[in-house]
């Protein structure tokens, strides 16, 4: 997560960019980020105010707004077209075709320029291509006189539309073709020209000319769409009608040793690499198992095999659903024992006692529903602790509601004024801000494998466990006039802590996955 001292290098937002109406105010508090906030941070009489240094769990990141994305696009395309002598239009399409790869559009070029640009859906240069509109009584005489092939009207008086391949068509019928590929199939990139087996690309120009304005800017989204989503650098943001992205540059193989938290000018915070919100500090391979395994029936077929066993005749499985170790199975209908699975009838009179069973002999087995036993027991462990914070991080921020008017009373009945008493808010946020890390750990933990290095682990874990609950009960306690100032100290220092035990535990963490020190039961990779 970048701080604000790196937002001068890492964040470009620009102001235009953002909806009518915004102010300056707004758009800068729409920058803030929750452990880094310099508005929030004056309520702590500078605890937070030494100069922020990137820390080992934190990676490089900007934010790019919809004008960045086009001047982005328009760069690239500018650079192409001066190195390969195309027409800007017909480098867009070989960008577009080639995933904005310019390396892999240099080399095949180079290598066959006719066949790349064919491929590509490019007339080549040595082409002469019409006009895109023209009329039809202005078309040369080999081309009259003209039928559109789509509504077969032939009125002289008819605008004709066409790309470089020249495969005319009325204007309007150019025009619902491309209005259908925009708005309903939601296409942009790759849209051919109308002709049956014709695969040159309509490029954007044409698309200005035929279309209304609306369809032109739903075509211009769907362009910036897929230049991010070719991109292997860029990302949208996931929060619902946010138009940022984010440009990050850790490469897809390094997601086994770095979570790439980054958060947007809109203020949400996600994993760069999988999209899904902040999971630090379990890596995005581990959080898919997880909750891949929280998801399935896999846990389903845990219980059964821990609390039931098989009919030792017609392996039916069986449920014991009564104190009596005499069991009948209803299906072969045999009896038998339910503690050693032994034939009833050689218990006699002392089937209580069950003189046949035997640790040794039995052990083989039972060995098979021990160990279902005992991994139900550890899944239920950790799934206990992760789903506790999860819930604790929502009633978390039910808190806000009562931290506002907590601040007000606090205002009200003491001389802190409304920034200082922004403390509280910030006490908040970093609570929940915890409360989702700890969630991560239990998920993170439940795929470590026991070394020295899980002991240290978990006392991190443990210490800001301990420290956020201590923390979260301050927030609870009721306000006493008398009280005020004492309350207030003992919130920032427990938040300075409980702040920094946060940052050792990710810390650490993030050291022992890039130096290799954690051992998983899994594959990670």
């Amino acid at each position: 997560m970048a701080s604000d001292s790196d937002y001068d290098d890492d964040f470009m937002v620009d102001t235009d960019d953002i909806m009518d109406g915004d102010t300056d105010s707004d758009f800068a508090s729409s920058l803030s980020v929750s452990d880094n906030d310099e508005t929030d941070d004056m309520a702590f009489d500078g605890a937070f105010a030494e100069k922020h240094e990137r820390k080992t769990y934190e990676v490089e990141f900007s934010v790019q707004s919809v004008k960045h994305l086009v001047a982005s696009q328009d760069k690239e395309i500018e650079q192409v077209t001066t190195i390969l002598g195309l027409p800007s239009k017909d480098a867009a399409t070989l960008l577009r075709y080639f995933r904005w790869n310019k390396e892999k559009l240099f080399e095949r070029y180079m290598d066959a320029p006719d066949t790349t640009l064919r491929r590509a859906g490019v007339v080549s240069q040595q082409y002469q291509a019409q006009p895109t509109l023209i009329k039809a009584t202005d078309l040369p005489p080999s081309d009259q006189p003209f039928t559109c092939d789509i509504c077969c009207d032939d009125d002289p008086d008819l605008t004709t539309a066409s790309v470089a391949c020249n495969h005319r068509f009325c204007v309007n019928c150019y025009g619902h073709y491309l209005t259908q590929k925009i708005k309903e199939d939601g296409e942009s990139r790759r849209i051919e020209c109308p002709q049956d087996q014709c695969n040159v690309i309509v490029d954007e120009a044409t698309v200005q000319r035929v279309v209304d304005d609306k369809i032109l800017a739903r075509y211009r989204e769907l362009l910036n769409r897929t230049f991010v989503d070719d991109n292997d650098n860029l990302r949208w943001c996931p929060a619902p009608d946010c138009e940022f992205a984010i440009e990050c540059h850790v490469p897809s193989t390094s997601l086994t040793s770095i979570v790439p938290t980054v958060q947007c000018a809109c203020g949400d915070i996600f994993c760069f690499g999988c999209g899904l919100p902040d999971h630090q500090p379990a890596i995005c391979s581990i959080v898919k198992k997880w909750l891949q395994k929280c998801e399935d029936d896999s846990e389903t077929a845990n219980w059964i095999s821990a609390h039931t066993k098989e009919c030792t005749k017609c392996h039916s499985t069986i449920e014991k659903n009564g104190g009596c170790n005499h069991m009948t199975c209803r299906k072969c209908r045999h009896e038998f024992c339910w503690v050693c699975m032994g034939p009833w009838s050689e218990h006699g009179t002392s089937w209580y006692n069950c003189n046949r069973f035997d640790e040794r002999s039995s052990s083989e087995a039972r060995e098979s529903q021990t160990q279902s036993r005992l991994s139900l027991e550890r899944y239920l462990h950790y799934y206990n602790r992760y789903a506790n914070h999860e819930q604790s991080a929502k009633l978390d921020q039910d808190l806000y509601q009562k931290t506002e008017k907590k601040m007000e009373e606090m205002q009200q009945t003491s001389d802190l004024s409304w920034i200082e008493v922004q403390f509280l808010k910030k006490a908040v946020d970093i609570t929940v801000q915890c409360r989702m890390t700890l969630k991560w750990t239990y998920a993170f933990a439940f795929y470590l494998a026991k070394t020295n290095e899980t002991a240290i682990f978990e006392d991190n874990q443990r210490d800001l466990e301990m420290a956020t609950e201590q923390l979260s009960e301050l927030l609870e306690k009721p306000l006493e006039r008398e009280k005020i100032a004492q309350l207030r100290q003992a919130v920032l220092d427990k938040t300075v802590y409980v702040k920094h035990r946060r940052e050792i535990l990710l810390e650490d963490t993030a050291k022992g996955l890039t130096e290799g020190r954690w051992s998983f039961i899994v594959d990670v990779k």
